[in-house]
């Protein structure tokens, strides 16, 4: 006979709900202590909804009603929405191109009066569900190369989407999800392919082309003489090291300058650049002659671009290994630091506790990583699997990218950390992305489909 759950805590991992409440509370006692002024009532500006920390507080609490909700939701209810809500965040994306909110420059927001929500950030709950819909699928074989590009399209259109809005830094998340469609079984040349070329990116900004082509030839002649052997008896050898020769080559002259003029914008495209200490050789030279008069002011510019770096640098490394201590920190009570209470939040984090607090946070998160990845391989259903991957894709993203950025390991391209930056749509998006994985852990002796 059918018997109902006789509380909403049975097969909750509370590991899990303990780990989200956590760093959210760190988060909030951050923004607290970027914002926080000796003349303020705390009382009075914690309910009053005028201080960004005040706002993040209200928003816990409508998070923790949302996750309420979810744990209450039949897990049944996720596979059978799931290709319906990624339908409606794809519309979602593409409403903000009609009514939507331009700021900083990306067009990626709709205002709602109390909030101002993303749509791309909410999308990835969306894909995630979409995602593992599609590869948990009977009729699915993902060794195909047909399931491989449809799984592919479901995960990065709304990324394409992205870049068209300003979002560059936002699209870049959705390459997360190639971390479950590996799990599933995606041939690792992929991966390998995608590795190379991000290394060869990088190389591009290093030396100039014409290095990199004598380079790339220098090293094709000693394949040459290593395999020539191989070569006499095998022919396709030397045209495999010709056409990899000529792959990068090609890269180097013509794809690296359409990314840089056509796909990223102006100022991504200097902050790049700016990180390896060069100018950019792909700027159009009429927008230079208009924004750039003289040698001066293009170093004004080049200064102003790396500011957010350099006063983040200098917040944690005044920190010390010790930290200055909660509400002590110089730079973080002084707003040296731009959007240090969203994107740079980290830094709050290393100026007011030290290495030893920043090295605890980051432990904080790889706790929670390891344990999503635990959650996942005690799952019978792939639904199940695929979508735990899938956050723990996106968080591991999140972190690593923000973590380089306040550091100036990566240029600035606008991530948040996971559950402890400012914003309505951010905390929104991983409380509905760790809860539903949560109860799908509660509910993991059913089989998903």
């Amino acid at each position: 006979m059918y018997q109902r759950n006789p509380a909403i805590s049975k097969g909750i991992d509370w590991v899990m709900v303990w780990l989200y409440a956590i760093l959210v509370t760190i988060g909030i006692l951050c923004i607290f202590s970027v914002e926080y002024r000796s003349t303020d009532n705390v009382v009075q500006t914690f309910i009053g909804f005028k201080k960004n920390y005040s706002k993040q507080f209200y928003f816990f609490g409508a998070c923790l009603l949302l996750a309420v909700f979810i744990l209450l939701t039949d897990s049944k209810l996720f596979t059978a929405t799931s290709n319906l809500s990624y339908l409606v965040g794809i519309l979602l994306i593409l409403a903000t191109f009609v009514v939507g909110k331009e700021i900083k420059g990306s067009r990626s927001w709709i205002p709602l009066g109390f909030m101002n929500l993303q749509p791309v950030e909410l999308c990835k709950i969306f894909t995630a569900l979409a995602l593992s819909k599609y590869l948990s699928q009977q009729e699915t074989d993902f060794k195909k190369p047909k399931a491989q590009l449809i799984a592919a399209a479901i995960a990065f259109t709304p990324a394409v989407f992205s870049i068209l809005q300003g979002e560059t830094g936002l699209a870049l998340v959705y390459f997360s999800f190639l971390i479950p469609m590996y799990r599933e079984g995606l041939p690792p040349g992929y991966l390998i392919a995608g590795t190379s070329v991000a290394v060869l990116l990088v190389v591009t900004l290093l030396f100039e082309g014409w290095e990199l082509i004598i380079g790339f030839s220098v090293i094709a002649a000693i394949l040459v003489y290593v395999y020539w052997r191989k070569i006499k008896r095998n022919f396709a050898v030397l045209l495999f090291i010709l056409l990899g020769w000529a792959c990068c080559v090609g890269f180097v002259q013509f794809v690296v300058p359409f990314i840089f003029k056509h796909v990223l914008k102006g100022y991504q495209a200097e902050r790049i650049f700016s990180m390896v200490g060069k100018t950019n050789p792909y700027a159009d030279s009429k927008t230079v002659q208009l924004t750039v008069v003289d040698e001066k002011t293009k170093k004004k510019e080049k200064e102003a671009q790396d500011y957010n770096v350099k006063q983040s640098k200098i917040a944690i490394g005044s920190g010390g290994f010790a930290g200055k201590g909660f509400l002590k920190g110089t730079q973080t009570q002084g707003d040296f630091v731009p959007e240090q209470h969203t994107d740079f939040i980290f830094t709050s984090v290393g100026e007011n506790f030290g290495f030893w607090g920043s090295g605890l946070l980051m432990l904080i998160y790889l706790f929670l990583l390891l344990r999503i990845i635990r959650i996942a391989e005690r799952q019978r259903s792939t639904f199940s699997r695929v979508y735990a991957y899938s956050v723990a894709g996106i968080i591991f993203f999140h972190v690593s990218v923000n973590i380089c950025v306040t550091i100036g390991l990566a240029p600035v391209i606008g991530i948040t950390l996971p559950l402890m930056s400012y914003g309505g749509s951010s905390l929104l998006t991983f409380t509905i992305l760790l809860f539903i994985l949560i109860k799908l852990d509660a509910d993991r002796q059913m089989v998903l489909r």
